[in-house]
């Protein structure tokens, strides 16, 4: 049985237990948790998908799961989940997978720059092995990942003055995470990661030149826009990003079938629908930037070359250091290659309006 069916098949339980629920003689578990998410709640989509799932939960199990949102800080470290989730301080979080690449480097490949896009790496999950492989990641650690929404690709950067060509990018002060940190850091610039809190400031003082966080919507609620008028797009670094529930491995051992059975059920409904959520917003999004002042830029051809040039360089170096790293980036590659004919030819081109001049 692959991982679509054993998680559909979990649906449908949780859609038989919420209609037992309403029953007080049936069975079931009550489950109080209190859940820290990486990022505030206030934030379209990225700090809007784990409140959609508590209240999913509490609804689905009538009221016996509770889920209660912790903003970033509040309980744990922002970028301390994985830790706290491990060692079981908390039960479980939602943040980013590839803030765990220190401890866990092939974390990093849950978006990786040149990847796959959204719906891909769905298939790729759900059909091609990827939660198994994560699951045999993680498991060790004593987290258990379940993927808990997606996002469309992220702004590529947001920069205080144009950097028409690759040798423009030398010596820039960049926050930016991920493995699309170590490829721009092989064109001469300095990476560093900041929280999503301090990146404005960051940027209005001059302690870094540029940034990238995520899609386009979230970078306007941040404000970068005032202070990094250049706007450069796409998202080559992560074509999609995708969210995840850690639960801590013996509790997650330890919960009964039909209430794992909802938790899956409820990140699946996430991941649909912060994709959804993602995509309704950017278009206008854009459209309010450039009323603004912003000004949009795509890089080149001659700059998305270099790096997917350097991108191959990094990833060659990180899968000589790590099993892993390796085994989940082959997996990956191997779909890519059985999927690329259906992407180039099932797809009408992105840009077939503009070049054949219909409105």
């Amino acid at each position: 049985m692959n991982t679509a069916t054993r998680l559909l098949g979990t649906a449908a339980a949780a859609g038989m237990l919420a209609l037992s629920a309403a029953d007080p003689a049936a069975a079931q578990e009550r489950i109080r948790w209190q859940v820290p998410q990486g990022v505030s709640s206030t934030l379209h989509v990225v700090g809007e998908t784990l409140p959609f799932v508590a209240d999913m939960l509490r609804e689905m199990s009538g009221g016996n799961i509770d889920l209660r949102v912790a903003e970033p800080g509040t309980v744990i470290p922002a970028l301390g989940m994985f830790d706290a989730v491990s060692d079981g301080t908390v039960e479980a979080g939602h943040t980013w997978m590839g803030w765990e690449r220190g401890a866990v480097p092939a974390a990093a490949l849950a978006s990786r720059p040149f990847g796959l896009e959204g719906a891909e790496f769905l298939a790729w999950m759900y059909f091609h092995g990827g939660q198994e492989l994560f699951e045999e990641l993680f498991h060790p650690f004593d987290v258990h990942p379940i993927m808990c929404g997606t996002m469309p690709p992220e702004t590529a950067g947001w920069f205080r003055h144009e950097v028409p060509t690759v040798e423009d990018l030398r010596g820039i002060r960049m926050r930016s995470a991920g493995i699309g940190g170590e490829v721009k850091a092989e064109f001469g610039m300095s990476v560093t990661l900041i929280p999503a809190g301090e990146i404005f400031m960051s940027l209005e003082t001059g302690v870094i030149d540029a940034t990238e966080f995520t899609i386009p919507s979230v970078d306007e609620q941040l404000g970068f826009w005032q202070v990094a008028p250049y706007a450069y797009l796409p998202g080559w670094h992560q074509p999609a990003t995708h969210m995840w529930l850690y639960v801590n491995l013996d509790t997650w051992n330890g919960l009964e079938p039909g209430t794992r059975a909802m938790f899956n059920a409820a990140c699946m409904a996430a991941t649909s629908w912060s994709l959804g959520r993602a995509e309704s917003l950017q278009g206008e999004v854009l459209q309010r930037l450039e009323e603004r002042g912003v000004t949009l830029r795509t890089f080149t051809d001659e700059q998305l070359a270099a790096f997917h040039e350097a991108n191959q360089r990094v990833l060659a170096r990180l899968r000589a250091e790590d099993e892993m790293f390796d085994r989940i980036l082959s997996s990956q590659e191997d779909f890519e290659r059985l999927t690329r004919p259906w992407r180039e030819l099932g797809y009408l081109p992105r840009d077939w309006m503009t070049r054949v001049g219909v409105e």
